[in-house]
């Protein structure tokens, strides 16, 4: 199953942003029924506004197994030393219920000078986060870490210095390549993006809104130019790139595609839902999921 230093958060999670634009009191009630229909992990982003450490400390004192993931928090949002202490906080308080994962985001922003390179940047935040002495208590659950990677060097990063690597808008030979080079044992959860449309059309047209900003990006192109897209199908969103990251269709359909992953050696898959209206839940399809792919008895 999908374990992180024993920590087990099944084969498939939940992944989503909808919690940027809901309330506290509507938060609350979408995640504790993700936890009584068996969801046994939510992962969360960081990058509309909402603290990735408050968020996630939120969703955990809303629930009592429910596993919370950082996925990601962005290394530019606070220093080394606030993210360790924020993540032994969260580690004391909540054991065996959150993963710090960590990521470079989008860079630094404006006005804080020229981005460093990824790599260079993860390497430099994880040497602090190691080289920290702290008066905290330590909590007798370990502070799990993991870390996004995308490219051979990142990853073998992420094997080597945190228990794995999460992943974002990938497909599924991505996958493989990512569990050759983090070998057996590492943690590689990816994330993702499904829809409920099976008009080929609608479908693809929704997806690429959904991914116009990806295939724009400058890191997530070269992460595409990486998986074998040519320039044209990146800048055009052709209909191979649309299809590979978005798995849209009927329920069938898209439950036996995300398995492909695991077939390629994920040890968990974080879905996200798109195509949802403004001011509409997921929820209806979480339940969906959950019925095609959570055991019976609450374990995906």
């Amino acid at each position: 199953m999908g374990s992180i230093d024993g920590l087990d958060l099944g084969r498939f999670g939940v992944y989503t942003f909808d919690f940027e634009a809901q309330p506290a009191a509507r938060i609350r009630e979408s995640v504790q029924e993700l936890e009584e229909d068996g969801w046994r992990a939510v992962w969360i982003p960081e990058l509309l506004g909402r603290d990735a450490f408050t968020h996630a400390g939120y969703l955990l004192s809303c629930t009592e197994r429910l596993s919370v993931v950082n996925g990601i928090a962005q290394i530019w949002s606070r220093g080394a030393r606030w993210a360790y202490g924020a993540g032994l906080l969260l580690a004391d308080a909540y054991p065996d219920r959150h993963v710090l994962g960590l990521g470079y985001g989008g860079g630094p922003g404006p006005g804080l000078g020229p981005a460093p390179k990824p790599l260079a940047a993860m390497t430099v935040y994880l040497d602090e986060m190691d080289a920290i002495k702290t008066l905290n208590p330590l909590p007798k659950a370990p502070m799990r870490r993991i870390m996004a990677a995308y490219g051979p060097r990142m990853l073998q990063l992420a094997g080597e210095r945190t228990a794995g690597a999460q992943t974002y808008h990938v497909n599924v030979a991505h996958t493989a390549q990512a569990r050759q080079i983090l070998g057996p044992d590492a943690f590689l959860g990816v994330e993702h993006a499904v829809l409920f449309e099976s008009d080929p059309g609608k479908a693809r047209a929704i997806a690429r809104e959904h991914l116009h900003i990806y295939l724009n990006s400058p890191y997530n192109v070269a992460k595409f130019r990486r998986l074998g897209y040519s320039e044209e199908e990146i800048a055009g969103g052709s209909d191979r790139i649309v299809d590979d990251l978005v798995f849209w269709g009927d329920l069938d359909t898209i439950v036996e595609k995300l398995h492909a992953h695991v077939g390629a050696g994920a040890d968990h898959v974080a879905i996200q839902v798109i195509g949802i209206k403004p001011g509409a839940s997921a929820m209806p399809y979480w339940r969906m999921l959950g019925e095609a792919l959570l055991p019976r008895g609450g374990t995906a």
